[in-house]
């Protein structure tokens, strides 16, 4: 049968299931589901000023002693908060490497849906400590190890959905503007969190883990991952040198081009459906026999059709396509950089302008401002000149002296901190969209006839994630030591990010003179 989500089939009259109306509906679904996991992931990052005795005018029901036991012995909370970011992160990176084996074997639905309920649930967990004066260090590790791996169910299923329904062409600008869910969740993570911190840090847990749980159900409700699910064919998606159906009919390959205008034909299961495409893209689809043709209607002829199903590929496999490690490597750096300001900015900035726990949180949402901006610029280029490794080069160049200009006069003023904000959070967040999104649907559809996206996404941003963890982890005791040896790392971290790439870099140089 034929997958339609049971919100689909209450509430979408079947006139208005279009192409076009589901490709909104995946944009959308996506969207709100990235930005919910962002959004649930921001809060430790926020209420690090007030768990510690960093900001010493912070009080809670704990006594009349400043923070929350263990994190308030100002010898240690920087690697103590420092510890339960990198439980997170490596938990996550380590996960993200079996979450894009099991996405591509499982209904992508039901996988986004299930991690984003128990995300909720485990923000949820973590904020109750607050009531019930929860004191272990190893309650708050345990669960954000387990959030850490759930959270991994995100990225390769949001992923995986866009590249099933947009074709490449289309992806560069698509794809910036789409990624800015990253940054959207950012700043409203930092806004909601921000508004409890001073008073109630529960509620900066527990207000985001709700949201990230009602998310979780609209995409149980509406989400249709594939085309397929449908009946729509990948022909019309991406052409007919990416369809499923190959060279089994090579007679027919111009009424497939045509398709979109005439029928095209698709299995699901085992069970054979005719689909017939009209004009504006309006589908209908009706039951067949089950030992019936698969039929293509057009001008009154049929044509017998077998597609193929399509096979996962393996983790070896995908290590080999050209691109997968040069980019893996580069994003590794890029992360860790990325994730350095991530959850240590809002305290950065607490102690550099010793500002409250929620104006710092409201300041640092600009730094994810100038990562909206950088992700639709890279994209544009790409989109332009198809030349992702010198894009991402050209941009990790420019982020160095930004972030040289931030540390050194990033605590004049509000004002010069927002300004310098945006602009290293476009150069340092640019290259780190680029990679995860168009970057990563590209490499994961060079190989025809199997499913390899999620997998190839999953071992770009699993080895991204590595550096997404030990950055934060190095950050905790580097900056008890001096600021200024963090962002010594985050230098040299971004140096190596545009030394991994000069290779393509270089071969793309030479592809775009010869054109």
């Amino acid at each position: 049968m034929l997958q339609l989500p049971i919100g689909i089939r209450c509430f979408l009259q079947k006139r208005f299931r279009t192409l076009n109306i589901y490709r909104s509906l995946v944009l959308i679904l996506t969207y709100l589901a990235y930005a919910s996991y962002h959004l649930s992931r921001r809060p430790f990052s926020i209420v690090k000023s007030v768990l510690t005795c960093n900001n010493q005018t912070d009080h809670h029901n704990d006594g009349d002693e400043c923070g929350w036991k263990p994190f308030n012995n100002q010898n240690d909370s920087e690697t103590l908060l420092g510890l339960l970011d990198s439980a997170f992160l490596f938990a996550y990176a380590i996960g993200m490497f079996f979450s894009g084996f099991l996405a591509e074997r499982c209904n992508l639905r039901y996988f986004l849906a299930f991690g984003m309920l128990f995300s909720g649930l485990l923000n949820y967990s973590i904020g109750l400590a607050y009531y019930y004066n929860i004191h272990s260090l190893s309650y708050f590790v345990l669960l954000q190890i387990l959030s850490g791996i759930l959270q991994t169910t995100g990225w390769p299923a949001v992923v995986t959905c866009i590249g099933h329904w947009f074709n490449k062409s289309s992806r560069g600008v698509l794809f910036g503007i789409w990624n800015s869910h990253t940054n959207v969740g950012n700043i409203i993570g930092a806004l909601v969190a921000g508004a409890f911190v001073d008073y109630n840090w529960g509620l900066s847990f527990i207000i985001p883990g709700l949201i990230i749980g009602l998310s979780g159900f609209f995409i149980f409700l509406f989400l249709v991952p594939c085309p397929e699910d449908v009946g729509i064919s990948s022909t019309i998606i991406h052409g007919p040198q990416q369809s499923t159906i190959a060279d089994q009919i090579d007679p027919t390959e111009s009424i497939i081009q045509s398709a979109e205008d005439s029928g095209i034909f698709a299995r699901s299961g085992d069970n054979h459906r005719r689909i017939i495409i009209r004009n504006d893209n309006d589908i209908e689809s009706s039951q067949m026999e089950e030992d019936s043709p698969l039929l293509c209607s057009l001008d009154d002829s049929a044509i017998n059709v077998h597609i193929p199903e399509k096979h996962a590929i393996s983790f070896f496999q995908a290590l080999k396509i050209p691109g997968v490690i040069e980019f893996s490597v580069c994003l590794f750096f890029a992360k860790l950089v990325s994730y350095t300001f991530l959850f240590w900015l809002p305290f950065y900035i607490n102690f550099s302008m010793h500002s409250s726990s929620s104006n710092s949180a409201f300041l640092s949402a600009f730094f994810d401002l100038g990562g909206i901006i950088g992700g639709i610029l890279a994209g544009f280029i790409v989109d332009r000149y198809g030349a992702s490794a010198i894009t991402c080069v050209g941009m990790l160049s420019m982020a160095i002296p930004s972030l040289l200009l931030y540390y050194n006069y990033g605590n004049q003023s509000n004002s010069m901190n927002i300004l310098l904000q945006i602009i290293t959070g476009t150069f340092v967040n640019g290259p780190y969209a680029l990679i995860t999104t168009a970057v990563s649907a590209e490499l994961g559809t060079k190989v025809k006839s199997s499913q390899a996206l999620a997998t190839v996404t999953a071992i770009i941003d699993g080895t991204g994630s590595l550096g997404a963890a030990i950055g934060p982890l190095l950050s905790g005791p580097l900056g008890g030591i001096g600021w200024s040896y963090v962002f010594l790392m985050v230098i040299l971290s971004d140096t190596l990010a545009l030394l991994s790439l000069l290779r393509i870099a270089r071969q793309e140089y030479y592809r775009l003179r010869s054109n």
